[in-house]
């Protein structure tokens, strides 16, 4: 695989300004339809685009999650439905101050990086496009290829900001672009889009395909379908629709799912030569940002912490805000001893983008600290998941994993499990498997936990974290020669996996040492 160029294929699909340039087939006589101005789809989405120049010298949103944080201790207590809402309005007011950043592969919610070039959300563009977007629909509401961007917009708003209250203003727009012209690809690979945030993998597969029908060619549609191949598991599939979308449409979305699926399987040496590529390949800021972001996540998750923070360092560079690279900084950070650094630099992302990945890290990060008040300020961390959890499901959210994940560690280990078998019953993945066997080991049922644990390590992927819950179930279930094999392999493959695991796993070996 290489990063060329198809002639034969369309140029990747972009977001842009209709205004700029409208479709000739929607000008006119569709000026004034009825109903566009007042569409939900149409309002209260890209406060970024007007108010940006006068946001007050605070950020609103530091404000808003420490509201939150004192909710959410209430919540323990009952509060839950108004943590949710206070966590609604810290990530509205955030979007007043923070502009757009891109996405990237999110290492406890979103396993693949999403399917609109990142290049697209560089600078505030994003906001910048769904406002052009919004004027040019009120002007041209029959502009069904006008309302498929604009759902597809609001979709990549909501992954990168943290704010699932826009995946309904995301269905909205889609279903009025294919309510105008039924079957157009780009509202179909959009629907695939929406269905992947909202981990509804089956129906993206199937609005993938639907869409792929229309348009082989389609990136978005490619892209979506590999994403959602993999977060079901079917992994050898995965590697036929990525070996596919790169003969189709290769380009920087395709190549960063290419290197994942090989990363699924343990082959790190062709994940990084193919990111490698990719950003060789990159011309603009975002893709540099974006590509950046994944070679470094990629060194953290195999413990070369100062590789990593040179790639992130490269990522910062090309886009100072972007925050996916900000948040994996902090990590490389924690994993290299540099603790305050980390907590600073996770307290900023945490600040703009209040998803349970950080929010956790976070969390584990106070306690690990033990300083005079951190035990209080980890459980507002871990509180503010719960709130995140309740605002997702209220807008069609599958939250499970989620759930099952932070619940084991940091909240209730029943709900944790309930949670697990859930998402289980879904789909079969490397990540489903550790989090029920690792939901199972909380509740004390080691040995239907240990089937799973192995599962989950079964494709060679090289997990730190999976590899420490495997050891710490075969311990549990009297395997105490593996369980010290997998720790110490855990230990060497990532030292810094986790604050909290990291420092659990080298309690356990001594222990296994000391009994020998």
């Amino acid at each position: 695989m290489s990063p060329r160029t198809n002639d034969s294929a369309p140029q990747r699909e972009t977001i842009t300004s209709p205004s700029a340039s409208p479709d000739p087939q929607h000008t006119g006589t569709e000026a004034h339809d009825a109903g566009a101005e007042g569409s939900p789809a149409l309002t209260g989405t890209a406060p970024e685009a007007e108010n940006t120049a006068t946001a007050p010298s605070a950020d609103p949103r530091v404000t808003a999650v420490r509201r939150v944080a004192a909710a959410g201790r209430r919540w323990r207590v009952g509060h839950l439905a108004g943590c949710a809402a206070l966590l609604a309005v810290a990530l509205t007011a955030g979007a007043i101050a923070v502009g757009a950043v891109r996405d990237g592969r999110e290492v406890a919610v979103a396993a693949a990086p999403a399917a609109v070039s990142p290049a697209l959300l560089a600078g505030g563009n994003l906001d910048a496009s769904i406002a052009a977007l919004q004027t040019h629909l009120r002007g041209q509401p029959r502009d069904f290829s006008g309302w498929a961007t604009l759902g597809l917009a609001y979709v990549e708003q909501a992954r990168t900001k943290g704010d699932p209250s826009r995946y309904p203003q995301a269905e909205q727009a889609l279903k009025r672009s294919l309510d105008l012209a039924p079957d157009n690809d780009p509202a179909l690979a959009g629907r695939a889009a929406l269905a992947a945030a909202r981990h509804d993998f089956k129906g993206a597969l199937e609005y993938a395909d639907q869409a792929l029908k229309q348009n082989p060619y389609s990136e978005r549609a490619l892209c979506s379908r590999i994403d959602a191949l993999v977060e079901l598991g079917r992994y050898d599939d995965a590697q036929q629709a990525a070996d596919t979308a790169d003969a189709r449409h290769p380009g920087v979305p395709v190549f960063t799912r290419y290197a994942y699926v090989r990363e699924l399987r343990g082959d790190v040496t062709t994940a990084r030569r193919v990111l490698e590529r990719a950003l060789a390949s990159a011309t603009s800021p975002g893709d540099v940002a974006y590509v950046s972001t994944q070679l470094g996540q990629l060194a953290w998750n195999q413990g070369r912490y100062k590789s990593a923070l040179d790639h992130f360092a490269r990522a910062l560079g090309a886009d100072e805000n972007y925050l996916p690279a900000l948040e994996g900084r902090a990590r490389a950070q924690a994993g290299s001893g540099d603790r305050a650094g980390a907590i600073e630099g996770m307290e900023n992302v945490v600040s703009r983008y209040p998803l349970p990945g950080p929010l956790v890290e976070l969390g584990e990060l106070y306690e690990a600290r033990g300083a005079d008040g951190d035990k209080r300020k980890a459980g507002d961390q871990y509180a503010l998941v719960d709130a995140w959890t309740a605002l997702a499901r209220a807008n069609g959210v599958n939250a499970d994993l989620d759930t099952a994940l932070a619940a084991a560690d940091h909240g209730d280990a029943k709900s944790a499990l309930r949670a697990a078998r859930a998402e289980w019953a879904r789909r079969h993945t490397v990540h489903t498997a550790d989090a029920l066997a690792w939901a199972l080991h909380v509740n004390g049922q080691d040995e239907e936990a240990l089937p799973y644990a192995r599962e989950a390590t079964a494709t060679g992927y090289r997990n730190a974290s999976f590899l420490y819950h495997r050891g710490v179930i075969e311990r549990a279930t009297g395997h105490e020669k593996d369980a010290r094999n997998r720790l110490t392999a855990a230990l060497k493959l990532n030292p810094g996996f986790s604050p909290l695991g990291a420092r659990a796993a080298r309690t356990e070996l001594k222990s296994l040492e000391a009994a020998r």
